[in-house]
Order: C-alpha cells, then structure tokens, then sequence
C-alpha cells in the first residue's frame, strides 16, 4: 500500500482544491493519504472536512500531522505553552471524530529540553489519546535527546514512533534510529534530501541510501503503508497530475525494494 502527503504544493494558497486533489491523487494509484491538521502553511481554512474528501475520493487515511510551528513551546510555563498542548489535544480530539488512526507529533528540538511540566502535557494528551483509540506517533528531527526520553519514558502500546528518512540523514546520520525505535514504527515520511531546500524531495533524487532505509525499514517488521512526504519545490516544471505520477512511481519503487530485501 502507497501513500501521500496532501499539502504537497501547487499554490501558496493551495490552487488545487482539495477535492480535486484527492482524486488526482487516487487516480494515479496511491492508496491512502496522510493530512496536514492545521491552518497554517498557506491552508487557511476547511480542513476539518479534509477526512471526509480524502474518503471519497476511495483514498485511505493514514494519519493526521499536527501543527508544527510551536513545537519548540511545549515547556514554557506560560499562555505559549498551554496553546501547544491544547492544540495537540484538539487532534487527538478531532482524530477520533474523524476517524483517522494515528496523528504525527513533533516534539521539541533538542535546544529545548522537556521538562516536568512538559512531560505532563505530554502524559495528558497520551492518556486522553489511549482513551480515544488513538495511536501517538513522536517523529524524528532535531530531537534525538527529546525523543529517546519521551519514548523511553512512555512506553503505551499507542505511543511510538513515525521515521522521516530525510530528517535522519540531516540531522542524525550517525544514530541507527530504526535500530532504536522501529519496534514502535507508527509512520513513515519518506523523502530525499536534495534540492533547493535540501530535504522534501522525491525519492532517488537526493542522497538518501534508499536499498538501505527499506531494508532496515523491513526489518523492524512494519507492515503499513509506504508513504512519500514531498514537496513540488524542484518540480515546478510538472503540473500536479504529473508530479503525482512520479511520485507514485517512486513510491511503488521503493515498496519493491522493501520487498525484495
């Protein structure tokens, strides 16, 4: 099974509804999609309705990432921090109403430690998610430190881990993390690290050791979906349906190579 990223690009303001997205999309073959759970980015508003679009369009739902931009706040003793939490625990809240499985958290960079109060947002919104039936996967960035801690400390059969590859190579190319925490993998953000902003690229048009991802990826015994996060930044060139092409094509690339190994 192959999926997407939705807010892959094409406007800054998303020119290409979502709606129509979505069945592009399936038709060129993914399987499932992963949505972006925030009106930030240029999204503005609607994207509550993105599950039920996704869903009729015949299209999956992986999991729902949650707002990124402050991330690095969750331990601040203060109205900034209290709103990350919050905002962390309206997905877990909108996940089970919409029925998407697993929602993609970014904990705070390694510059900003999480401390006891931080913890404790952390446990809260763990503990309203188990409530739930909702699964918690913790991705890796500039937060090795931060995210060992938490992983070690939590150990709920629905907190784990979503692996982003690029991000990996970027930021801790020395740290075997599927090795460390694959025994947890929820999520998969795939994508090469080359480019005009050296990472969201498709796969095979960067420097990412790909017959190795997938077979370390296979080895930890995960059996979902082999998903892409790219952006349309160095592909500007190709309208929508033809970067989702490719994009499908590299994904069914990769699926291949995990098979083989």
């Amino acid at each position: 099974m192959t999926g997407i990223y939705d807010c892959f690009g094409y406007g800054p303001g998303y020119d290409v509804s979502f709606k129509e997205r979505y069945k592009l999309i399936k038709e060129v073959g993914f399987d499932c999609v992963m949505l972006w759970w925030s009106d930030q980015f240029g999204r503005g508003e609607g994207y509550q309705k993105d599950a039920d679009l996704a869903r009729d369009a015949g299209l999956l739902i992986e999991n729902m990432h949650a707002p990124v931009h402050e991330q690095n706040d969750l331990s601040l003793d203060n109205e900034r921090g209290n709103h990350v939490f919050l905002d962390y625990l309206q997905c877990v809240e909108d996940c089970h109403r919409h029925h998407i499985p697993t929602i993609v958290i970014h904990l705070s960079d390694d510059a900003y430690p999480i401390d006891a109060l931080g913890n404790d947002r952390l446990d809260r919104i763990i503990n309203r998610a188990g409530m739930l039936n909702v699964h918690i996967a913790f991705e890796n960035l500039r937060n090795i430190h931060n995210l060992t801690s938490v992983l070690d400390r939590v150990t709920f059969s629905h907190v784990g881990y979503c692996y982003d590859s690029c991000h990996h190579m970027n930021y801790a190319p020395d740290t075997d993390l599927l090795k460390l925490f694959g025994n947890r993998l929820k999520a998969l953000h795939l994508h090469d690290n080359g480019g005009s902003h050296n990472q969201h690229q498709l796969p095979f048009d960067g420097n990412v050791d790909w017959p190795l991802v997938m077979k370390n990826i296979r080895q930890t015994g995960y059996t979902g979906a082999i998903t892409l996060e790219p952006m349309n930044w160095d592909y500007t060139q190709l309208g929508i349906r033809d970067f989702l092409q490719l994009a499908y094509e590299r994904a069914k690339k990769l699926e291949q190579i995990e098979r083989c190994q």
